[in-house]
């Protein structure tokens, strides 16, 4: 069966590691492992979605600013249309 009386299936063992190395790793240095461990369940969900919607806000602006600059490259390197004008002719050297 694999099941403890007290204690996590091995699936649900890597989804609260996976969660507190996020929180860890994202936390820029605000949360320890321990502190993280520690946490109460409902703490550290919430503090899991915070993080996960604030890079997921950072990952569409970055794809808005990429499809923004991919368009306006495109604009910039067509040429404009200028006629140039051959009218003048260079003074003669002495």
């Amino acid at each position: 069966m694999g099941l403890t009386f007290f204690g996590l299936t091995p699936e649900h063992r890597l989804g609260v590691f996976s969660q507190i190395h996020e929180i860890v790793y994202h936390g820029n240095g605000g949360y320890s492992w321990s502190d993280v461990y520690d946490m109460p369940i409902w703490l550290r969900k919430f503090t899991f979605r915070k993080i996960q919607d604030y890079i997921d806000k950072q990952n569409e602006e970055i794809e808005k600013q990429r499809n923004k600059s991919t368009n306006t490259t495109k604009a910039e390197i067509s040429r404009p249309a200028i006629k140039p004008d051959y009218s003048f002719r260079a003074s003669p050297q002495k």
